[in-house]
C-alpha cells in the first residue's frame, strides 16, 4: 500500500482532506479559473491551434497531475514557451490550421508524455540537469522575444510567419502596410490596458474599500475584463465586417476523446522535438513546485513529478490537447490563492468545463488582438536580459553560453536555440574539467591548515610537493594532471616525495587510475616517491580493488598534517613562502 500511495500521492494527501482544505482550494479554483480561460485560448492561438485546444489541454491533464503530481501549489496547463515550441514543431510537418497539424499536435503531446512517464518511472529526472540554469534563463528571455514579436501580427491585423526573430520580422514589415487600424486600436487598447492591470488595478480597488482578497481575485479578473469589453466592442459596432479578426465558433462541449495516430514517419519527425518539450517542461515546472514547496517546508520528488506531468500529456493527447506543463505565473497565483492541495487544480479543472460547456458561444466575436495582448503581456515578464550581466561578471564561461542560446534561440529558432545550450554546458562542463585548478599546498604556521603556496603565507619542505586537486579525476583530465606533475618535479633536485592531496577528488575512474600508475612509476624511475592523503572512503575502497595501493611507492595518509610531520622528520621546514614572490 506505501508503494501504491508513492506513485498515486492523492492517496497520501487525501486521507487528510478537511472542510477548511475544501474551502481554501476552493477559493484558489475560483481565481485560477478566472485567470486561465482567456490564458488558455490565447497560448491555443500560439500553438497554431483552435481556441477551445487550449481549454481541452486545461481540463484533463489538471485532473491527472492532482492525481500523480506531487505539487500542492503547481497549476498544470498551456503555457507560453512550450507553446511556442509546439508550434515551431508542428509548423515542420503540417500547416496551421490543417487536420494533420491537430492531429499532430496529439502525437507530439502522447510522445511528450510518454517520454516524462519513462523517465520517472527509471528515476532519470537528473538528465534535466544537464540544461543549466542560465541557460535556461536566456533560453526563456530569448523565447518570450519571439513570442511577443510574434504576436505583433494579430495587434497589426496582418499576416506573417516564422520561427525566427528576422524572419517575423521582416514578413511583418512587408505586410506593414496592410495594417488594420480598427484591429491596432483595438490590440493596442487592450495591451495598454491589461499592462495597466498587472501593476494598478489591485491598490486602485483596495483603496475603494475591497478586502485584499477581493481585490486581488478582482485583478486576475483584469484579462477577463478586457475579454468582454472587446467582444462586446467588435459584436456592437459590426468590427468584423471590417476586418477585425475573431476567434469564431468554438465547440461547445467537453473535451472529446481523441486516439493520436502514431505514423511511424510522423514520430520520427517529432521526436526531438517532443524531448527537448519534455524537458524544458519539466525543468520550468520542477523550479516553480520546488520554489513555492519550501515556503510551506513541503517536498516536491522530482521522479514523481515526472510521471504526473507524464500522465498530464497523455491527457491531453486523448482529450483534443496539446503539451502542457506547470506554468509560473499562474501556479503563484494558486499558491497566492491559498492552495492548500492539488484537488485545487481539479477544481478549476470542472470551472473549466462548465466554461466549455457554457461560455463558449459568449466569445464567438472575441478579436483574436484581445488574446495577443494577454500573451504579450503575460510573456513580456519572463524576459530578463540581466542575466548576461550577471553571467559576464560571475562566469565568462556561463556566459558564453547564455549568449549563445539566446542569440540561436532568436536568430534561427527555439529548437537550436535549446538544443545549442545543451550542448554548450555539457561541452564547457567537460572542458573546465579537463583543466582542473590544482594548487601547490604548504602549511599554515600553528596550525594543521594546508593552503595554496600563492595565496598564503605557509611553511614547505624543499624535498615534499604537496598538490591539491580540486576536481574528480577521469579521462578528460587524468593526462592533465600527468603532464603538470611531471613538469613541475623534472629539474627539482631537492624533491623526494610528492603528495597527491586527494580532499576534493570524489570519483577516480579507469582512466585516472592508469595515469597515477603511470605517474607513480615515473617518479619511482626519479628516485622520488608518490603519497597519497585524505583519500575519502568510498574512492579508497575502489582502489583498494586494484594492484595501486599495492604498487604505491609511498604511502596512504589519513590527513594532509600526518603526512607532512612523518615526511618533514627527513628535512627541517624551511622559512614561510611570500605569496607575491
Amino acid at each position: 500500500m506505501s508503494t501504491l500511495r508513492r506513485y498515486v500521492p492523492i492517496l497520501e494527501w487525501g486521507r487528510t482532506y478537511d472542510r477548511d482544505m475544501l474551502t481554501n482550494d476552493l477559493v484558489a479554483a475560483v481565481i485560477v479559473t478566472i485567470m486561465l480561460i482567456p490564458q488558455s485560448l490565447a497560448y491555443a492561438l500560439l500553438a497554431g491551434l483552435p481556441p477551445e485546444a487550449g481549454l481541452y489541454a486545461s481540463i484533463l491533464p489538471i485532473i491527472l497531475y492532482a492525481i500523480f503530481g506531487t505539487s500542492r501549489a503547481l497549476a498544470v496547463g498551456p503555457v507560453a514557451v512550450v507553446s511556442l515550441m509546439t508550434a515551431a514543431a508542428l509548423g515542420q510537418v503540417a500547416e496551421a490550421g490543417s487536420v494533420g497539424y491537430a492531429a499532430a499536435a496529439l502525437v507530439l503531446a502522447g510522445l511528450s508524455g510518454a517520454m516524462l512517464l519513462l523517465l520517472g518511472v527509471f528515476k532519470l529526472g537528473f538528465l534535466a540537469n544537464f540544461l543549466s540554469h542560465p541557460v535556461i534563463a536566456g533560453f526563456i528571455t530569448a523565447s518570450g522575444v519571439i513570442i511577443a514579436a510574434s504576436q505583433l501580427k494579430h495587434i497589426l491585423g496582418i499576416q506573417a510567419s516564422g520561427h525566427s526573430l528576422p524572419h517575423l520580422l521582416g514578413d511583418m514589415w512587408r505586410h506593414l502596410p496592410q495594417t488594420n487600424p480598427f484591429t491596432l486600436a483595438i490590440g493596442v487598447a487592450a495591451t495598454a490596458f491589461l499592462f495597466w492591470v498587472r501593476k494598478g488595478l489591485k491598490p486602485l480597488l483596495r483603496k475603494s474599500g475591497l478586502s485584499p482578497r477581493m481585490a486581488d481575485i478582482g485583478a486576475k479578473a483584469g484579462p477577463v475584463a478586457a475579454v468582454v469589453v472587446t467582444t462586446a466592442v467588435v459584436w456592437l459596432f459590426g468590427l468584423e465586417g471590417r476586418g477585425v479578426a475573431i476567434v469564431g465558433t468554438v465547440p461547445q462541449s467537453l473535451p472529446p476523446f481523441t486516439i493520436p495516430t502514431f505514423d511511424l514517419d510522423l514520430v520520427r519527425l517529432l521526436l526531438v522535438p517532443a524531448l527537448l518539450i519534455s524537458i524544458i517542461g519539466f525543468v520550468e515546472s520542477i523550479s516553480v513546485a520546488q520554489t513555492l514547496a519550501a515556503k510551506k517546508r513541503q517536498r516536491i520528488d522530482p521522479d514523481q513529478e515526472l510521471i504526473g506531468l507524464g500522465a498530464a500529456n497523455i491527457g491531453a493527447a486523448f482529450s483534443g490537447g496539446f503539451p502542457v506543463t506547470g506554468g509560473f505565473s499562474r501556479s503563484v497565483v494558486n499558491y497566492d490563492a491559498g492552495s492548500e492541495t492539488p484537488a485545487a487544480g481539479a477544481y478549476t479543472a470542472v470551472g473549466l468545463g462548465i466554461a466549455a460547456l457554457a461560455l463558449t458561444p459568449l466569445i464567438h466575436f472575441l478579436p483574436k488582438a484581445t488574446l495577443a495582448a494577454t500573451i504579450i503581456v503575460a510573456v513580456l515578464s519572463l524576459v530578463d536580459f540581466s542575466i548576461l550581466k550577471k553571467t559576464w561578471a560571475y562566469s565568462r564561461a556561463d556566459f558564453a553560453a547564455v549568449a549563445a542560446t539566446i542569440l540561436l534561440t532568436l536568430l534561427v529558432g527555439v529548437e537550436a536555440g535549446v538544443s545549442a545550450g545543451v550542448v554548450l554546458s555539457i561541452g564547457l562542463h567537460l572542458f573546465k574539467t579537463s583543466r582542473p585548478h590544482i594548487a601547490e599546498v604548504g602549511q599554515v604556521p600553528g596550525t594543521e591548515h594546508f593552503r595554496n603556496i600563492n595565496r598564503h603565507d605557509v611553511l614547505t619542505d624543499p624535498a615534499v610537493l604537496t598538490v591539491r586537486i580540486d576536481e574528480s579525476l577521469y579521462f578528460a583530465n587524468a593526462r592533465f594532471l600527468e603532464d603538470y606533475i611531471l613538469d613541475r618535479v623534472i629539474g627539482d633536485e631537492d624533491l623526494r616525495h610528492v603528495i597527491l592531496m586527494c580532499s576534493a577528488v570524489n570519483e577516480i575512474d579507469m582512466s585516472a587510475l592508469e595515469s597515477l600508475e603511470a605517474i607513480n612509476h615515473r617518479l619511482h624511475d626519479m628516485g622520488m616517491k608518490l603519497h597519497l592523503s585524505e583519500v575519502k572512503g568510498p574512492v579508497m575502497d575502489r582502489l583498494q580493488r586494484s594492484h595501486f595501493i599495492d604498487d604505491l611507492t609511498g604511502e596512504v595518509f589519513l590527513s594532509q598534517y600526518a603526512a607532512a610531520m612523518k615526511l618533514a622528520e627527513q628535512q627541517p621546514a624551511q622559512a614561510p613562502v611570500d605569496p607575491a614572490a
